[in-house]
């Protein structure tokens, strides 16, 4: 049987490094799963009403390009009512109240907290403005509005929120309440945008061209061709067709942002006078300059992004940037026994769709955590190296109570970076002296190389909690372990002894599997819990952890075991 160390041919050695150096977290790109699709779709209402709890009115800018934009269509003689669907809290309301003191404005949006934001903005009053929480896909817009009543109806950046399957109905809905020579202003995401390239990426593809943010919103990107086809269908004709285009540039970043969006007018088909795309005014437009081809206009005019008008969402936002927002994190806390932890981890509502397992805080760390809290004997006057510790390191930080070295690692940059604001903000000297946080991805000969000149004698206990649910990662895993455990003392106690001690939940890697893996470089299981592998439980070195110190009250979750290795 081939060690680690074992010369190779160059093929096999090249073949062999490939495939191990794989980090814990996946990187397929297979779309979002059925039933978060579900899920989004069902709970639509309850991540934009979240979004504008988070927000208020402090997200988006009030939309004064409206009057350059649209402004022949809204003046004019006589009163004009106008409709805003999505009016979030109120960038197009208030804007057209202050411009137009003619316009009377209905404004609805699906999520409760958005209507209660423009219902508290100072500048409304029920004589300008009624708001109304309405869902356009189920909820019938004529019980609000008379039918055939509205001059205008203005949808921006609000359809794109909708699956494809239900845009017809918004539409239908919407052609019931406006005046036959009404007109509907349209402004929303383009494909080939920035944010739809930054998706392409991740596992975050709903269906053609339709894609969920971080924190639960979706976003659909319009094609010219689509756009026509879904309003002539539903009974519209396009007067104007826009395909907009911007380059936004981000100096102190060094970073150039392509954004595109559509901007159409639409009026309602009266049956004889129905026109084509082709027929319709169709073009490129940057921002007022006309018949710009889009290869032209990608390069043609660069401003600040602090200038920047077209709506973003946070996390369109935040992916532009490559950073993340402080609101992106959340602070949790934790409590291994003697000690209190305030952890930073990535907010729930962005966990789904994150490809990075080591961003969030797992049940296994908590319970190991309290397991050493409770057992400094475990890692006492030793060296401890933990594997995949994630952003939160509490593990690593409980351990340096009592052992002499502690080395937190991790494959992602993103977790080592949180790591390490955790471990600033939670340790102090001398323990924070005795914590070194390093890269590793396991089976990269450079990393383990780097950890080894940190501590040139090898480990004396190798953590991991919840590393083994990727196959592909199993071998690399106890490879790296194997380069880096001390050498084994075998005249020594069992618990004494070097050891690599995993706990996790079985998902999609079983024991057989990790045993045949552990075998393959020298590993041993001598016991296990909850299950010992001694049939006298008193002699198990794991089930001593909690019987003599009582953390089986710890325990959160009744799914997770421990494995306890040696070396032969």
């Amino acid at each position: 049987m081939a060690s680690w160390n074992q010369p190779q041919e160059e093929e096999e050695e090249a073949e062999e490094a490939a495939a191990q150096k794989i980090q814990i977290y996946s990187t397929s790109n297979t779309g979002v799963s059925p039933f978060w699709r579900d899920k989004y779709e069902r709970d639509a209402k309850k991540y934009w009403d979240v979004f504008y709890k988070r927000h208020q009115d402090k997200f988006f800018k009030d939309r004064h390009y409206l009057d350059k934009e649209w402004g022949h269509y809204i003046s004019g003689d006589g009163k004009k009512e106008i409709l805003e669907v999505g009016c979030g809290a109120g960038n197009t309301i208030f804007p057209l109240i202050a411009t137009y003191p003619d316009v009377f404005i209905h404004a609805c949006d699906f999520s409760p907290r958005a209507v209660n934001l423009v219902k508290t903005h100072k500048d409304f009053t029920e004589t300008r403005v009624s708001a109304f929480v309405c869902d356009l896909t189920i909820d019938d817009l004529s019980k609000h509005i008379s039918t055939s009543s509205l001059d205008i109806v203005t949808m921006i950046f609000v359809l794109s929120a909708v699956s494809p399957e239900k845009m017809p109905l918004v539409l239908q809905n919407i052609r019931k309440v406006l005046k036959p020579s009404g007109r509907l202003l349209f402004r929303d995401y383009s494909v080939g945008d920035l944010a739809q390239e930054r998706f392409a990426g991740k596992d975050q593809k709903i269906s053609e061209n339709f894609y969920v943010r971080g924190d639960g919103t979706r976003a659909f990107y319009f094609s010219n061709d689509f756009l026509t086809s879904l309003f002539k269908e539903n009974g519209f004709d396009v007067e104007e067709l826009d395909l907009c285009c911007k380059q936004v540039e981000n100096r102190s970043r060094e970073l150039v942002m392509n954004r595109r969006w559509v901007q159409a007018v639409f009026r309602v088909t009266d049956g004889l006078n129905s026109s084509s795309c082709n027929e319709a005014s169709v073009k490129v437009d940057l921002f007022g300059q006309e018949s710009v081809k889009p290869e032209v206009a990608k390069n043609a005019l660069k401003e600040s992004v602090n200038n920047f008008e077209v709506d973003l969402s946070e996390s369109v936002a935040s992916e532009m940037f490559g950073i993340s927002s402080p609101e992106e994190d959340e602070m949790i806390e934790v409590y291994p026994r003697g000690c209190s932890l305030k952890i930073r981890v990535l907010s729930k509502e962005y966990q789904h769709t994150c490809k990075s397992t080591g961003l969030m805080l797992w049940e296994s760390a908590r319970l190991m955590a309290d397991v050493l809290a409770r057992n400094p004997i475990i890692v006492a006057g030793k060296r401890m190296l933990e594997l995949g510790c994630g952003c939160g390191g509490i593990c690593s930080m409980v351990a340096t109570r009592s052992a002499d070295l502690v080395v937190a690692t991790d494959g992602d940059p993103k977790a080592l970076e949180l790591l390490n604001r955790n471990v600033t903000s939670n340790l102090k000297p001398p323990f924070v002296d005795k914590l070194i946080t390093n890269r590793l991805e396991w089976g990269n000969r450079d990393h383990i190389e780097a950890i080894k000149e940190v501590n040139k004698g090898g480990f004396e206990v190798i953590l991991g909690t919840d590393v083994t649910y990727v196959p592909e990662a199993i071998l690399p895993l106890f490879a790296t372990a194997k380069e880096l455990i001390s050498s084994s003392n075998k005249d020594i106690r069992e618990d004494q002894q070097p050891a690599l001690i995993l706990c996790h939940i079985f998902r999609r890697v079983d024991e057989p599997s990790l045993l045949s893996a552990a075998s393959q470089f020298g590993f041993r299981l001598v016991d296990r819990w909850p299950s010992p592998v001694t049939t006298n439980p008193t002699k198990s070195i794991i089930s001593s952890w909690f019987t003599e110190n009582g953390s089986e009250e710890c325990i959160p979750s009744a799914a997770l075991h421990i494995m306890y290795f040696l070396v032969d």
